[in-house]
């Protein structure tokens, strides 16, 4: 489902026109009230966004969208008939995924929209990250082994996140210090070696899928995971 917020009937119309006969189930509304009312019931795949509105501005409205875990990684267009440079990189920078100035051509806007999907699907399959029966979920900071819940500190759960990147590979103890704790300290190695160690317990049979590669670091799985 696409969600068309775009108080100018013509262009709303010929959007939702376009979209429906390229097979994309779509919803117009043409007031930030009508819209937010909609979002309550159903959340949509994507929303095409526009910045001049009555009752409230599109980049305030995607700044709530954005505040909003319900709604934050559902991906944006903003449409707009403003083509400053100042509009762009503010629609940008408040986290929309892809700015598209009026008048633009229905089938450039398709274009986008797919392209901002595959995008879109790609990042979502790189939340999660998955070896044999362990699944380690980014977006929802969650682990299972087996499919029960395992509870981990977030240490040890971005070691487990970094690991699982790449099956296979090792990574040496000053890889790991760098890219979870990001910086250096005195002794770094025992720190590594005490994580790993409450890490695998907790995994209980699945914390054997954590290798320890001798004077360099570990890895999960082994060299034909990779």
């Amino acid at each position: 489902m696409i969600y068309i917020l775009e108080d100018d009937t013509g262009i709303r119309k010929l959007v939702m026109y376009t979209l429906s006969k390229e097979g994309m189930e779509n919803e117009g509304f043409d007031t930030p009230s009508a819209f937010y009312s909609a979002l309550k019931k159903q959340r949509p795949d994507l929303i095409l966004l526009d910045i001049m509105l009555p009752e409230e501005d599109g980049i305030s409205i995607l700044k709530k969208l954005k505040a909003d875990v319900l709604y934050r990684d559902i991906p944006v267009i903003m449409l707009t008939a403003k083509g400053t440079e100042y509009d762009k990189v503010l629609g940008l920078d408040e986290g929309a995924d892809d700015y598209i100035a009026k008048p633009f051509g229905v089938m450039e806007l398709i274009a986008r929209i797919n392209a901002v999907s595959r995008r879109t699907n790609r990042d979502k399959q790189d939340q999660e990250l998955k070896y044999r029966d362990l699944r380690l979920n980014k977006a929802q900071r969650k682990v299972t082994v087996a499919d029960s819940e395992v509870a981990l500190t977030k240490k040890e759960f971005d070691i487990l996140a970094l690991l699982l990147t790449r099956p296979g590979v090792c990574f040496t103890r000053d890889e790991i210090i760098n890219q979870v704790w990001g910086y250096e300290f005195e002794d770094s190695s025992r720190t590594v070696d005490v994580h790993i160690r409450t890490l695998r317990t907790k995994l209980n049979g699945s914390g054997d899928y954590v290798k320890t590669v001798r004077g360099v670091g570990y890895k999960i799985g082994e060299d034909n995971d990779k």
